[in-house]
């Protein structure tokens, strides 16, 4: 290539040759001309000397060009010499040619027909092959593959190979195959959404929330350890996992896509389920199948899922039955749960991979004009489907049947006020108990084998139903389904949460209103409609049951409840029972959430139900005969101005302190005692009316039951506070608090649900009736035992030779002997029925009742002589020998009555000294009395005593003090 020098060397050249001629030919002068004749010598001269110097740079370079170029002209020339020839020999074929034109058409035709059949004989040899290659492919479920070679081989053979007779049963064997490979392409697709895209789930599974499977963990099957602990088998189960992973997190918007569907035949089709299904779902639409592949998927849903029902089933049984549970408890509603646990994983899964089918689908659809408009099932189909199952198992687990059968037909809601739990303490004919037999020999194991008996003795543990149809595969024949637990309307109260749960989720799947689900509704109706009802019955019958049918009153807890109850006195029975009662509805609070109101209302009906018959029980203690009129003690009680006065008094608010009691003064409690022996005196001092039997208490046993109605009701009014207060913290919700229950019934939160200021004030208004009422049994047995005081004692003055007689009797009055004896009785059964706070509440302060009883019932003596004076003081002794073995107090305050007894020694003079030298003892009525009885049993004049008197209240007013 030309330097640019070069370049523009050359466009001067011809300038300067067109300027040295113009000079030339305008110049006449000689020496002119000859001076550019020289300069253009001169510039010739250079130029040589540079082409020169040009050739000799470039020497090399030319002599190549100057060789090549010679070879390019001989190969031009030799090829135009061939050309020549070839022209000539072209144009010689021609002539040729043209001369035999006929003869040559024949040979091309012929040429044709041959390349025609060596072409048909090679489709024949590949349709003969196509057998071989289908078994080979199917073998390695290379589906795609399959349906390839099959929709080729018939499209040769209904085409170029149409005419050929002998291929014909070729053509029906390709025929077959074709819907022998739709049929198995459809078995696959089920297989894949029922067992293998679940088989993770099922390998994996494992029974759990069992109590009994932790208390017999030496009898799990060492089989199915050994298994769980292989490498291979963990393996495989991670595998399956993580298939189970990317099939569960599947974008169904890039499925639904459009994109080339590739099979590798160098990888297992079941390693990765997303692209597997996609295989089988392009299979069908090569078939053109795939409108019917929908249908026939859309048919087999529900026989599918109830497959994996009786699958699920089969294996809870199987893995209670080798983890060794005891197969004489039948009541196991765990393992109903397990079972929905197991069948709920299941579930989601399958309708995921509907969901994966029916997006490639989709996508085949839009994109395959061919395969013509069609119908399409959906996701919503495959949930109402599995609700339809959910609600065939239930409808057997649940007992629906003979729940709803036995139910009595009744319209009362629970919150009737017309239905009455006291009608269920009344006496009836106990039902006659039916008799089964102990032993039957007809399915002995002499007659089976091992297996068989095994398999029986899981039968009958478990049951059987027939109402679920499905096996293994899922081609809808049909099967039994093994019964995990005992069918039982209950069992709602273990699944309800969980199933709830459940049904959430189909609704945000199918994007429906909350609570319209088909399942939602039918377990609304249940619960409604039968298993509140029962609920109801059962409490009511269980109550009946446990007390006989009569509210006995006598009749105690058991030492084992006791025990269970924490409590130290024994509580009623009946009352234990209502507590439970009470309980197992605070559970089904917690269980049945949606339904919380409605035993919540139920518990409080059989509150005051309850409160109701307490009442009356109450009543009949304090009212022994038929002329309803009550015993003094109840009076008392229900005289307000007594009751504030008790409640009033220290040892009263000793008794409600919750921590240790104050302790009084002695001056402190000798005005307590005085105050109230004044009270009750002023009520019962009159020796004209005495107190009859029939209004007192004087069944001991009355009195025990007293006691026992007093501690029960206080502790299930404590029962029913804690019980409000949970309801209104949202805490754990309960009746008897956790030691008090067995360790599988513990108390559980309620959320989700507010309870109304005026319910819980209702619950804490009847816990106040239950806590008056145990405070109105206190005071009546307070109350009581000094009746029994005054009912004894006031009879003393009834026997006026006793105490004026010659013969001086060394026993104690018949009266003080009888009381006492009543005291003891009281004390003992006081002593094993109420708390000690309570015991001493009753018992205290009575020493300066009968000390005051005593002193007062002198003005009724008409006489009294020294051996009269003795025997009052031997029974002061006895009463208070008594007292001390009960309180284990020396009771001081009977002391004080012997000493007034014992001023009778002295003279009415001999008193009034002493007044006068120690102060005043007793009060100016006391010693009034005192010197009246003086005055009688001396028979002195109305002077003396006029005059004794007069003396008596001077001395007083000069020299005595306070009492």
């Amino acid at each position: 290539m030309a330097s640019p020098g070069d370049k523009k060397a050359s466009e001067k050249t011809p300038v300067l040759l067109m300027s040295i001629v113009r000079k030339l030919l305008s110049s006449s002068d000689v020496i002119q001309r000859e001076e550019e004749k020289k300069k253009l010598e001169k510039s010739y001269h250079e130029s040589d000397r540079r082409l020169d110097n040009m050739v000799t740079d470039h020497l090399t370079d030319l002599t190549s060009i100057i060789q090549s170029f010679s070879k390019i002209s001989s190969r031009i020339s030799t090829s135009q010499e061939k050309i020549r020839a070839i022209k000539d020999n072209l144009q010689s074929c021609k002539n040729l040619l043209h001369c035999k034109r006929d003869e040559l058409r024949k040979l091309w035709i012929e040429g044709v027909e041959n390349k025609t059949i060596f072409a048909m004989l090679d489709d024949v040899e590949k349709v003969k092959d196509v057998s071989e290659k289908l078994r080979g492919h199917m073998e390695r479920k290379q589906y795609l593959s399959c349906t390839e070679l099959i929709v080729s081989s018939l499209s040769v053979l209904e085409n170029n190979l149409s005419d050929v007779a002998a291929l014909k049963e070729t053509k029906d064997e390709l025929y077959v195959k074709r819907e022998e490979l739709y049929e198995l392409l459809i078995d696959e697709l089920n297989r894949q959404i029922y067992v293998k895209s679940t088989s993770s789930v099922v390998k994996g599974f494992q029974r759990q929330g069992s109590l009994r499977q932790s208390q017999n963990q030496a009898k799990v099957s060492y089989l199915r350890l050994a298994l769980k602990n292989s490498a291979q088998f963990s393996e495989g189960l991670a595998a399956e996992e993580e298939a189970l992973r990317s099939l569960m997190s599947a974008d169904l918007a890039a499925i639904s896509k459009p994109q080339q569907v590739v099979e590798d035949q160098n990888l297992d089709p079941d390693g990765n389920p997303l692209d597997f299904l996609a295989i089988l779902v392009q299979s069908l639409a090569l078939l053109k199948r795939l409108p019917d592949a929908a249908e026939s998927l859309r048919t087999r849903i529900k026989p599918g899922l109830l497959a994996i029902v009786q699958r699920a089933s089969q294996q809870v049984a199987d893995s209670a039955y080798m983890e060794g549970e005891d197969l004489g408890q039948v009541q196991q509603p765990q393992f109903l749960l397990e079972l929905l646990e197991l069948i709920f994983k299941q579930f989601r899964i399958v309708a995921q991979v509907h969901a994966v089918i029916l997006a490639n689908i989709q996508r085949i659809k839009n994109h395959m004009s061919s395969l013509g408009d069609f119908s399409l099932y959906d996701s919503s189909e495959v949930w109402n489907a599995i609700q339809s199952v959910l609600q065939l198992l239930l409808s057997d687990y649940l007992d629906i049947r003979n729940s709803a059968g036995s139910q009595p037909l009744q319209t009362a809601s629970l919150d009737d006020t017309n239905v009455d739990i006291a009608a269920y303490f009344l006496k009836k004919r106990p039902a006659r108990l039916k008799k089964f037999p102990l032993f039957r020999f007809d399915s002995s194991s002499h007659a089976i084998s091992m297996n068989s008996y095994l398999r029986e003795q899981r039968q009958e543990y478990y049951g059987s139903g027939d109402i679920l149809n499905g096996r293994d595969n899922v081609d809808g024949a049909p099967g039994k389904i093994l019964y995990v637990c005992r069918l039982c309307a209950s069992n709602i109260t273990v699944i309800y949460i969980p199933l709830q749960n459940f049904l959430c989720e189909i609704e945000t799947a199918m994007k429906v209103q909350p609570g319209s689900l088909a399942l939602q509704v039918f377990l609304k109706e249940f619960v409604r409609d039968i298993y509140l009802g029962q609920v109801q019955s059962n409490i009511e019958n269980n109550i009946y049951m446990s007390t006989k049918g009569t509210f006995d009153a006598k009749q105690l807890a058991d030492s084992h409840t006791q025990r269970e109850m924490g409590v130290h006195k024994p509580l009623l029975h009946h009352t234990v029972i209502v507590a439970r009662s009470l309980q197992d509805l605070c559970d089904l609070m917690s269980d049945l959430p949606d339904y919380a109101e409605q035993f919540l209302n139920m518990i409080c009906k059989i509150l005051q139900d309850y409160l109701v018959v307490c009442n009356s029980a109450y009543q009949a203690f304090v009212t022994p005969n038929s002329d309803e009129k009550r015993v003094i003690s109840a009076n008392w009680v229900k005289d307000d101005d007594i009751n504030r006065f008790l409640r009033s008094l220290p040892n009263w608010q000793n008794l409600k302190e919750e921590s240790q009691e104050v302790s009084m003064s002695e001056e402190d409690l000798r005005a307590m005692n005085f105050k109230e022996s004044s009270i009750l005196t002023s009520n019962l001092s009159s020796g004209e009316s005495l107190i009859p039997q029939s209004e007192i208490i004087g069944d001991v046993s009355q009195l025990r039951t007293l006691g026992n109605l007093c501690e029960s009701t206080e502790w299930f009014s404590l029962r029913i506070l804690n019980f409000a207060s949970s309801l209104k913290s949202h805490g754990p919700i309960y009746i008897l608090s956790p030691p008090e229950r067995a360790a599988t019934s513990q108390g559980k939160a309620l959320k989700d649900f507010s309870v109304s200021d005026n319910t819980v004030q209702t619950l804490q208004s009847l816990a106040q009736h239950f806590q008056d009422l145990s405070e109105l049994c206190l005071m009546v047995l307070h109350l009581e035992v000094r009746v029994h005081c005054f009912h004894h004692l006031l009879q003393i003055s009834q026997y006026h030779a006793e105490y004026h007689g010659v013969i001086d009797k060394m026993e104690p009055d018949e009266n003080v002997t009888r009381l006492n004896k009543d005291l003891c009785s009281i004390e003992e059964i006081m002593q094993q029925n109420v708390i000690p706070k309570k015991f001493k509440y009753i018992f205290e302060g009575l020493g300066h009742l009968v000390s005051t009883i005593l002193i007062n019932s002198s003005q009724f003596l008409k006489r009294i002589n020294e051996n009269g004076i003795k025997k009052m003081c031997r029974n002061i002794f006895a009463v208070q020998q008594c007292l001390t073995n009960i309180t284990a107090n020396r009771e001081s305050d009977l002391d004080h009555a012997r000493q007034y007894y014992e001023l009778l020694y002295q003279s009415t003079d001999e008193i009034l000294k002493s007044i006068v030298d120690r102060g005043r003892q007793f009060t100016e009525q006391e010693y009034t009395i005192l010197i009246n009885l003086k005055h009688r049993s001396e028979c002195g004049t109305e002077d003396n005593l006029t005059r004794q008197l007069r003396k008596l209240s001077t001395i007083l007013s000069q020299y005595g003090g306070s009492t």
